[in-house]
């Protein structure tokens, strides 16, 4: 009978409610929301200056805006993130040359620097992915 419960539990078909409340508190600790940005254009890196990146981005933060009680400051808030985030994501697009965001792993590699970049430019700003939604690179 033991291993029959035991088997139950392990397969899923039978929860526990110490496991079943675990998994209740941390759905609701961790609320995202997403960060869509218009689509940004930037010149390349590459020699000659004649290739582009059109890329469309999303985030997917932490929320922190659900401590926020005054709404109007909150919109406010976001708009001057979103700005922050535009700055910074131009700044590393426009190192970047089109022979490395075309090997690969370019894109990963873009991904990877782009977290880092925000990460350091903003702190509080926790972003836990990042989405390309349009990528077109022009020589």
């Amino acid at each position: 009978m033991g291993g029959f419960l035991y088997y139950l539990v392990r397969s899923g078909r039978l929860t526990t409610q110490a496991a079943s409340v675990s998994r209740v508190k941390s759905a609701a600790q961790i609320s995202t929301r997403l960060i869509a940005l218009d689509p940004l254009l930037v010149n390349l890196a590459d020699p000659g200056g004649t290739a582009y990146l059109r890329l469309s981005l999303v985030l997917r933060v932490a929320d922190a805006s659900a401590n926020k009680a005054d709404d109007a400051k909150a919109a406010k808030d976001d708009e001057g993130e979103v700005d922050a985030v535009r700055d910074t994501a131009l700044a590393v697009l426009g190192r970047q040359t089109s022979d490395s965001l075309l090997a690969l792993d370019g894109k990963d590699r873009l991904k990877s620097e782009l977290r880092r970049s925000l990460a350091q430019r903003n702190p509080k700003l926790k972003v836990t992915d990042l989405f390309f939604t349009d990528f077109l690179v022009q020589r």
